[in-house]
C-alpha cells in the first residue's frame, strides 16, 4: 500500500513539473514578463516615432498591461526587416505596404488613426500657385486646395518656375516644377505620390498592368530624377521645409505638419495644401504574433490613446475630428487651415494600385533615366 501511494504521488508530482513547463513556455511565447505585463517589439514609421516615444502613450501601454519597444523603419523596408526577427507586429504608414508585410495571422488588419497626404508651401509660394491656376484658397474655411490635374499638365509639359506668367515668383522658386517628396523605394508617402500620379497619368485609371506601367513609367522617373538625391524619410523632409533648404512644395503627412503646430515648431507662414486627388494614409497594424491584437485593440479603442494620437497629428478612426479639436486646445486660437472634418473637402480618393503593381511603379520610378 506504501509502495502505491509513493507511486501515486512521484506521477502527481510529474504531472505538475509538465504542467509547470507548459505553462511557463507559453508566458514566454506570448512575451510575459513577470510582472504579468506582455512585452511586445516591433517596427514602425518614422513619423510615429514621437508618439510611442511619449511617457504618456507607454503609461496608457502599461495600464492596460502592455510593454511596448519599437524600431525605426521604412513602411516599404519592413517586410525584409521583419522577416526571421522576433518581432510581434509591423505598423507601416499604408495599408499598401502592410498587405506587402508577410504574417500568418488572418484577423483583418487595424487601422486606429490616418492621415491625408498634403503638399507645403510658404504663403508667398501659395499666392505665386494660386496666380497660377496651381491652387486655390477657400475664402471661408481658408483651407487651400491643390490642383493635380493643372501640376500634372505643367510637369508633363516639362516647364519651369520661370514659365509661368502669373504674380510675383519668389526668389527661391526656381527650376523645374516638381513635388518634392521622399525615396519611394523605402517610404510610404512618396510611393502613394507615384500613385496619385500614375493614375492620373493614366487617364484617370488605377494602374493595373504592365501596359500601364510602361506608359506612366517616363512621368515618373521625371519626377523623381529632378529632385536629385532623395531622403529616406518624412520626417527628414519636412525638418528640410522648415529649414527653408530651397524645396518650394513637399509632399508629406498633415500629421507631420499638425504635429509641429501643435509644438509650436512650425513656421508661421505654412500653408497646407490639399490634393483635390489624394490617397489616404491608412497607418496599419501588421500582427505577427497573437499577443500583438492587444495593441491594435489598444490603440483603436482606448480613450487616452486616442487623445494622444489627435495631439500628434493623426486622425483617429473612432474620432476623427479630435485632431483639429486638440489643434485648437493646444494653440488656443480656431483653426482655419486644416479642415475639421476631411469630407468638406471634396476630395476625389483613386483606389490605390495592387501592392505589387506599387512596387513595380516604384522600381520603374528609380531605373533608367528620365
Amino acid at each position: 500500500m506504501r509502495r502505491l501511494l509513493g507511486v501515486l504521488v512521484a506521477v502527481c508530482l510529474l504531472i505538475g513539473v509538465v504542467v509547470l513547463v507548459q505553462v511557463q513556455h507559453h508566458a514566454a511565447k506570448a512575451g510575459s514578463t513577470s510582472g504579468g505585463t506582455v512585452a511586445l517589439s516591433g517596427v514602425i514609421g518614422s513619423e510615429k516615432a514621437d508618439f510611442f516615444a511619449d511617457g504618456q502613450v507607454q503609461q496608457a501601454f502599461r495600464s492596460r498591461g502592455l510593454s511596448v519597444s519599437v524600431q525605426h523603419s521604412g513602411s516599404w523596408q519592413m517586410g525584409d526587416d521583419v522577416t526571421g526577427k522576433p518581432f510581434d507586429f509591423a505598423f507601416p504608414a499604408s495599408s499598401v505596404a502592410a498587405k506587402a508585410i508577410s504574417t500568418t495571422i488572418t484577423t483583418t488588419p487595424v487601422r486606429p488613426f490616418y492621415s491625408p497626404l498634403v503638399v507645403i508651401a510658404h504663403a508667398d509660394t501659395a499666392q505665386f500657385l494660386a496666380q497660377n491656376n496651381l491652387a486655390t484658397e477657400d475664402k471661408t474655411s481658408h483651407v487651400w486646395t491643390f490642383h493635380m490635374a493643372a501640376y500634372l499638365k505643367d510637369v508633363q509639359s516639362k516647364l519651369s518656375w520661370e514659365d509661368l506668367p502669373g504674380g510675383a515668383r519668389p526668389g527661391y522658386v526656381a527650376g523645374k516644377i516638381y513635388v518634392a517628396t521622399t525615396d519611394p523605394n523605402s517610404s510610404s508617402s512618396a510611393s502613394l505620390y507615384l500613385a496619385v500620379m500614375s493614375y492620373l497619368a493614366n487617364n484617370s485609371q488605377v494602374v493595373s498592368d504592365q501596359t500601364g506601367i510602361d506608359q506612366v513609367t517616363p512621368l515618373l522617373r521625371y519626377l523623381m530624377a529632378n529632385q536629385g538625391a532623395l531622403l529616406s524619410s518624412s520626417d527628414q523632409l519636412f525638418r528640410d521645409f522648415v529649414a527653408n533648404t530651397g524645396k518650394p512644395l513637399s509632399w508629406t503627412y498633415e500629421s507631420e505638419v499638425a504635429e509641429q503646430a501643435m509644438k509650436g515648431t512650425l513656421p508661421d507662414d505654412t500653408v497646407v495644401l490639399y490634393p483635390d486627388i489624394d490617397i489616404q494614409s491608412d497607418h496599419t497594424v501588421v500582427e505577427l504574433t497573437k499577443p500583438a491584437d492587444a495593441l491594435a485593440q489598444a490603440l483603436l479603442t482606448d480613450p487616452t490613446l486616442i487623445k494622444l494620437e489627435a495631439q500628434y497629428g493623426f486622425r483617429p478612426t473612432n474620432d476623427p475630428q479630435a485632431m483639429v479639436q486638440a489643434l485648437t486646445a493646444k494653440t488656443k486660437k480656431q483653426q482655419t487651415g486644416f479642415p475639421l472634418d476631411l469630407s468638406s473637402l471634396g476630395t476625389f480618393q483613386p483606389p490605390a494600385p495592387t501592392t505589387d503593381i506599387l512596387k513595380k511603379l516604384v522600381a520603374a520610378s528609380s531605373s533608367g533615366s528620365s
